[in-house]
């Protein structure tokens, strides 16, 4: 199964990543069967430090999920930034992931951003496997990229 990210989205998501460096950014990824519609920007609430880490609070995810049910589309899966580091998921991501949501990774090197992926969590939660990612022009029915920057 692929994701498909209109190269508009990528574009808010690389913007966001960039913002936001040196710490990490977080979104939710709104769509529909495996196409995202909109790229909702979330604070990174993490007291642990954002440079490394990321946090969504609850009231975070009911606030993406109430902007899901207002476009008729679902919770897809998160998006993240990786400042300095590799696009690929981290011992904390995997500790941290639900297998049915697609994650997606922004590797932001030196304040720009780099590599893209997507990965998807095992259903037995020992690994992430890739998912391939689509590129394609935004949909008449998408929205742009909504920011909610804490």
């Amino acid at each position: 199964m692929a994701l498909a990210l209109p190269v508009a989205l990528r574009e808010a998501i690389n913007r966001h990543g960039a913002d936001t460096y040196p710490h990490e950014c977080c979104g939710a990824l709104i769509g529909r069967d495996g196409v995202v519609i909109e790229a909702f920007a979330l604070p990174n609430t993490t007291e642990e430090g954002p440079r490394r880490r990321f946090l969504v609070r609850p009231a975070d995810y009911r606030e993406a999920e109430r902007r899901a049910a207002e476009l008729g589309a679902e919770l897809v899966g998160f998006y993240h930034s990786h400042p300095d580091h590799p696009a690929r998921p981290s011992q904390y991501d995997l500790e941290h992931a639900w297998p049915f949501f697609s994650y997606v990774i922004l590797s932001v090197q030196a304040a720009a951003p780099a590599d893209v992926t997507s990965w998807r969590l095992r259903d037995d939660r020992s690994a992430f496997d890739e998912e391939p990612l689509t590129y394609g022009k935004q949909d008449s029915d998408s929205h742009a990229a909504a920011a909610v920057h804490g």
